[in-house]
């Protein structure tokens, strides 16, 4: 009889301070394997933190956090950004590198792959993302939306344990959003465990296993979303529904 699955994602009394702003105040979340989660509130409420946190682009100064039963620190870092994929607002693609050559960079360079096999994957991918035509280009010969899904397939080149995504249509014109979403869903569809800020609230619908509300930099809701949406229970939970639905 085997035991129950580790968490995928375990985070406990989380703090974060940058210089005197509290902007982490005692997080704590649980991602299971193959769990989504949409983390959502308005601007300025930690989200961003929180997933950088996770990825160990940011410090943080109180509390723990496990990625797949490692707890992150000095030494499990480079191991936790392995099993951690990142989708960024601003894509950060390497202009200088094709798009063929931005994903299999990594899996390379960490020896976690061979040049054919990387090479091999990273065409796979792209051709899931819908922008294999586009692998021998660079970053700026593309739209916003095809290097935003360049930018995912990347992250899945690692084979990630966890995809983080930090509002990844926020700098997409509107008629590129749908693109990004579509693959996204598709991803959550195979069963990828993620983590997505986003202010998309059909796709927090649609996806979300459990929909997270945060504002000044605390968690105040964690629900389904039948009930997030159809009963939240925080004030500031249907204050922020009220705003974002109405338009």
């Amino acid at each position: 009889m085997t035991g129950p699955q580790p968490l995928m994602l375990h985070v406990e009394g989380l703090h974060k301070w940058y210089g005197d702003y509290h902007a982490l105040r005692d997080i704590a979340l649980t991602v299971r394997p193959k769990e989504r989660i949409v983390v959502c509130g308005p601007s300025g409420s930690g989200k961003s933190s929180l997933i950088r946190c996770i990825n160990g682009l940011e410090d943080f100064q109180r509390g723990t956090l496990e990625v797949g039963g490692l707890t992150l620190g000095p030494r499990t870092l480079a191991q936790v950004r392995r099993n951690v994929g990142m989708v960024f607002q601003q894509f950060n693609l390497f202009p200088h590198l094709t798009v063929l050559r931005n994903c299999t960079l990594a899996p390379t360079s960490t020896g976690r792959l061979g040049a054919r096999e990387a090479e091999q994957r990273a065409l796979e991918l792209l051709e899931r993302v819908r922008v294999a035509e586009h692998a021998h280009k660079f970053p700026a010969q593309l739209s916003g939306g095809q290097q935003q899904r360049v930018a995912i397939a990347r992250a899945l080149c690692m084979r990630p344990q966890l995809m983080l995504f930090d509002e990844p249509t926020s700098a997409l014109d509107p008629e590129m959003v749908k693109e990004v979403l579509d693959t996204m869903v598709s991803l959550a569809e195979d069963g990828m465990s993620m983590v997505c800020v986003t202010h998309e609230m059909g796709f927090a619908r649609q996806v979300a296993d459990r929909v997270v509300f945060m504002d000044q930099g605390q968690i105040l809701e964690v629900a389904p979303p039948g009930e997030f949406f159809g009963d939240p229970r925080h004030e500031r939970t249907r204050s922020f529904l009220g705003d974002v639905l109405r338009h």
